[in-house]
């Protein structure tokens, strides 16, 4: 079945064409992956050049002490890296003891940032330009300046407000000591020095030099345990991804400690049911997702850790005959709050790169909550994760916080294959325990009713959010949300500022030799092609 060239959802962008393609969440992040395959350079170059002006343009999703993941077809495989960072050594359940959670803010909620380490594997790999020609642009944003764009402008502003008195925030996002409003030139001198530094010396300095020593130093002023040798411990890790069919794809991910897991685990329980006779927005197609998800996310929070900590492994998770078990719990009629099952032993940026030799990249880095700790390291421009509020603190769980442990995470790459193993699509959806609901529903709707890139990321999107409770955001029919509700869902309609919880796609696909981009409306950012 052809593409589907529709565009049923309001939306004032169509998708793009072409035989080089990026799609980012902020425009000038996207002409700066753009400016790299005009240079020659490949799809890695451009995803990086586009990465690090993100830290520039859109600090309120990440910054240069973010965690990154990637999955990467060089032409001939799919390969995965994990840029994520390990728990401080001095880090144990004890160290939290009276808390009920590892904190969301302050020093005390950052693990190790892995993003730089992620830019640096990558373009040593897999790159074709220098990587200080790659972070140009970053580098220009930052000491020149940029207009902040308007939907980034409000999430500063929401980010200020929680976050303001973190230290180091204010002297940092704060210029003049206010937020910047949509339109205003933003510089920041500091965060160009630091990005300099990491590309003169390829991140060495972030993890062994002066930026180590910077970090380490405030961490200590302001009760944080990060130390030198956690920084200079930091390793990446390649992997090979993980999947699961659906139809004639094959949806692949980052294995755990992600949670790409629960989007194969929901696909895989949704390829065993079929949609036989069912149309891509009937209330009995949006019931079954919801179902599945449900399912999927009942197993992700009990077994979902760093992989070497796992109790029970992906490939028992993602069994088929397991998967089948778990679509059978599903209630074609009604809404259910499902457990998890035990199987036997057998604020996020995210951009998606595709160049015309064939390389398509799928990228993500994250500050995780916004602006994330909300700790800026002074004169550096270095905006640090809170991903160890990721950690549970009870011991009996897989996931409970370690010395050089990895929190679960919520950031996640995608990529599709055909069942041959020849590349289909790159793409995520950002937005914390969203992203593997984005991606099965960017799925249902690309690779089963065949939708374009564009009008799948702009249809109305749901979000489970505990028990019955499901989100929906404005855009469905009034008869899709009557149904739903017969059938014993607890519904929300979110407006406002709610919205920004159905996350942001980004999605290249490959069809007919080109490259087909789509960008979600609901960010500021662009699909790019020529």
């Amino acid at each position: 079945m052809s593409m589907n060239w529709r565009y049923p959802y309001p939306s004032a962008r169509p998708a793009v064409l072409g035989s080089n393609a990026i799609s980012t969440s902020q425009p000038l992040a996207s002409q700066a992956g753009l400016n790299m395959l005009y240079q020659g350079g490949n799809a890695v170059d451009a995803a990086i050049a586009a990465a690090t002006t993100l830290t520039v343009v859109e600090p309120t999703g990440c910054g240069i002490g973010s965690d990154a993941f990637a999955l990467v077809w060089d032409g001939k495989a799919l390969s995965g890296l994990n840029a994520s960072g390990r728990a401080p050594e001095a880090w144990s359940a004890d160290y939290f003891k009276g808390l009920d959670a590892v904190p969301q803010t302050g020093w005390n909620s950052v693990t190790v940032p892995g993003a730089v380490s992620g830019w640096v594997a990558l373009s040593e790999r897999y790159g074709k330009l220098p990587l200080s020609t790659v972070m140009q642009p970053a580098i220009n944003y930052a000491r020149h300046g940029f207009p902040v764009s308007p939907i980034i402008a409000s999430l500063w502003d929401l980010g200020a407000q929680k976050l303001g008195t973190q230290p180091g925030f204010a002297s940092c996002f704060m210029p003049g000591g206010r937020v910047p409003k949509a339109g205003e030139t933003v510089i920041n001198q500091a965060q160009a020095e630091t990005l300099s530094l990491i590309a003169r010396s390829n991140g060495e300095a972030f993890y062994r030099g002066e930026l180590a020593q910077k970090m380490v130093e405030h961490a200590r002023r302001c009760g944080g345990a990060l130390s030198l040798d956690d920084l200079a411990k930091h390793q990446i890790n390649w992997c090979d991804p993980i999947s699961t069919s659906f139809g004639r794809y094959r949806l692949h991910e980052i294995p755990p400690n992600g949670q790409g897991i629960a989007a194969l685990m929901a696909l895989g329980m949704l390829d065993a049911l079929g949609f036989e006779g069912l149309e891509v927005d009937d209330a009995q197609t949006v019931h079954l997702c919801i179902e599945a998800m449900k399912i999927a996310f009942a197993d992700l929070y009990e077994h979902n850790a760093d992989l070497d900590h796992m109790r029970i492994q992906p490939a028992d998770l993602l069994n088929p005959h397991y998967l089948r078990e778990r679509a059978a719990l599903i209630d074609p009629k009604y809404a259910q709050a499902p457990v998890f099952g035990s199987p036997k032993p057998g604020g996020t940026v995210y951009l998606a790169a595709a160049d015309a030799n064939g390389m398509m990249v799928s990228f993500i880095q994250s500050n995780y909550m916004g602006f994330g700790s909300g700790v800026v390291v002074p004169d550096t421009g270095i905006s640090l994760q809170n991903r160890g509020h990721g950690f549970s603190l009870d011991p009996a769980h897989a996931n409970c916080v370690a010395a050089g442990k990895r929190p679960s995470h919520t950031i996640i790459p995608g990529f599709v294959t055909h069942q041959n193993g020849d590349p289909y699509m790159a793409f995520g959806v950002m937005g914390g325990p969203m992203q593997s609901q984005g991606h099965l529903q960017m799925c249902v709707r690309v690779l089963h009713f065949r939708q374009n890139p564009q009008a799948a990321s702009d249809a109305p999107r749901w979000r489970v959010t505990g028990g019955l409770d499901v989100s929906l955001e404005p855009g469905f029919t009034p008869s899709v949300i009557d149904e739903l509700k017969a059938r014993g869902h607890a519904l929300t309609i979110e407006e406002g500022n709610g919205v920004f919880a159905f996350g942001g796609a980004q999605l290249i696909v490959r069809e007919n030799g080109s490259y087909v981009g789509g960008s979600d409306h609901r960010k500021d950012g662009q699909a790019c092609a020529f």
